[in-house]
């Protein structure tokens, strides 16, 4: 089937950053310029050291329009999807002229305010103009508060992790296979329900906030955009946060059914993501691992999914399961250090292969699971985190041997010799019945609450849950500097915080075998 590539509104281009990614070969490696350095700093303190001081304006905060977005006809979606998308480009390339002026910015206090706020303002009530416009065209009302939505801010870098808010411990993730509660997630800062506490002991020494003694001030990183050293955490550090799992009841569902999809060693990768941004070429503006489905990439279509090749060791599997690479800051370019979604918009460093891709469903607690409908698009996590705050972060980070005990939000964990990086997503459970996606691409699906219930009239569902291990070296925190840092790819805005972590997933089971994995869920038993 051919592609079917929409016109767009030709978007503000993306403004170059060959200033901020000023490449200086020494020392048989790659060294990004640190555009947020002091003058004292030192350039000859190795190539895999993360350095930064404090800058004026970290990063630029606006509102999530397309979050905001539940209700919009379906005739109007393509088109209000592709404007979101130009949102995201405009945000993108503010972002980078705010990194390239620093010394214009010394200055002028006011350059910030009126070389790329108030720009970004109007141009961005421009697209939302738009917006309102398709909605309106197809019969629908465009709600009054979109106009509300144009105003971005600058957002500091003292104290500053995610959400803008000062993290003073180590933030925990609930359990791989928690649930969190019903129409919220499984992230720190939803309020209760199955998610570990929200401030997890902070680690002896004080690490594990900006702001904190010890801890790293400002950006640095990735391009000069993080991740800091106040991202890191020594996970012997950090008390047990891990709740227990509710007990299934009678009448629940105890099964599993694993799917082997690969660890994309075939480096199927793209910066497209068909869900948010469908025909929107470089709409994640970071680059993603896939496996399962071989054909996912912004103009694929449900057709297009169940036509293509799948990685999955069982053929009736082509659902297609995405996330961010990570990258490692070792001095080492990768392939797409000249490209969008790439070194252009800030994501350097070496991308890691996964060592293990693991890919399983479980049940309910408290109630059977029912099919999934097919072509059903499911997103975990929040990539904007920094800026819009923790209400749908759902990132769960720890190392082999402490998953039972520790899982971060908003930190990375560094892991004692021995012991491996491992990122693990617990997808929302509940499904409302009838669509396979939502305008927000949020409110058709919902976590259980901490008993595995599902409210307001929602179903249970095969619950999917995914573990990634790493195998790269740990990095070092010594003196408030992190040497070999990681970070996972993201919007450059988003200065590659930990609780920016998310991932992706399409169903393509065939029905057979959706079938079968329900029954054995449903039987308790142990399938693949």
């Amino acid at each position: 089937m051919g592609r079917n590539i929409r016109k767009r509104r030709s978007p503000l281009a993306v403004r170059a950053v060959a200033a901020s990614a000023a490449l200086a070969i020494g020392g048989g490696g790659l060294v990004w310029a640190n555009f947020y350095a002091s003058a004292h700093e030192s350039s000859n303190s190795g190539q895999n050291t993360t350095k930064a001081a404090g800058a004026q304006v970290a990063t630029i905060q606006c509102p999530d329009v397309g979050q905001k977005l539940s209700n919009v006809p379906n005739q109007a979606r393509g088109e209000v999807d592709g404007e979101l998308a130009t949102l995201d480009k405009q945000i993108t390339a503010a972002y980078q002229r705010l990194a390239t002026t620093r010394d214009a910015q010394a200055r002028d206090a006011s350059f910030v305010q009126n070389s790329i706020l108030t720009p970004l303002k109007q141009n961005r009530q421009v697209i939302i103009d738009r917006i309102k416009l398709e909605i309106n065209r197809v019969g629908g009302r465009a709600p009054g508060w979109l106009d509300g939505l144009s105003t971005c801010t600058g957002q500091p870098a003292a104290g500053q992790t995610t959400g803008g808010q000062n993290n003073g411990g180590a933030t925990a993730a609930p359990s791989a296979g928690a649930s969190a509660p019903a129409g919220g997630n499984a992230g720190a800062g939803n309020g209760g329900g199955a998610g570990a506490s929200a401030s997890a002991s902070a680690p002896a020494g004080g690490n594990a906030g900006a702001g904190n003694g010890g801890a790293q001030a400002g950006n640095g990183g990735q391009a000069g955009n993080g991740p800091v050293a106040a991202d890191f955490v020594d996970i012997t550090k950090v008390q047990p946060n891990v709740p227990a799992k509710a007990r299934t009841q009678a009448g629940g569902s105890s099964g599993t059914f694993s799917s082997s999809c690969g660890v994309n060693a075939n480096k199927k990768f793209n910066t497209d993501n068909v869900i948010v941004a469908p025909g929107v070429t470089n709409g994640a503006h970071h680059l993603h691992d896939y496996v399962g489905n071989q054909s996912n990439d912004a103009f694929a279509t449900n057709d297009t999914f169940a036509a293509a090749q799948t990685s999955c060791a069982n053929q009736g599997d082509k659902s297609s399961y995405y996330w961010p690479v990570v990258r490692i800051q070792n001095g080492t370019q990768d392939f797409d250090q000249n490209n969008l979604g790439g070194g252009k918009e800030l994501n350097v460093g070496k991308i890691q292969q996964v060592r293990q891709a693991q890919i399983k469903f479980v049940g309910n607690a408290k109630s059977k699971v029912v099919a999934m409908p097919k072509f059903l698009r499911i997103i975990t996590g929040d990539a904007k985190t920094t800026t819009n705050g923790l209400a749908n972060a759902n990132a769960h980070w720890s190392c082999t041997g402490f998953e039972n005990k520790v899982q971060l939000t908003q930190q990375y964990p560094i892991c004692p010799q021995g012991s491996n990086v491992v990122r693990t997503f617990a997808f929302q459970s509940c499904w409302d019945g009838v669509n396979a996606d939502s305008a927000n691409h949020r409110t058709h699906v919902a976590f259980a609450d901490a008993q595995g219930n599902c409210a307001n009239g929602f179903k249970a569902i095969p619950q999917l849950t995914m573990r990634l291990v790493y195998g790269f070296r740990a990095p070092t925190l010594t003196n408030g500097q992190i040497k070999n840092a990681y970070a996972v790819d993201g919007f450059p805005e988003q200065l590659h915080k930990a609780a920016t972590d998310h991932d992706d997933f399409i169903n393509v089971f065939s029905d057979k075998l959706m079938n079968k994995m329900v029954n054995c869920i449903n039987n308790g038993q142990r399938c693949r």
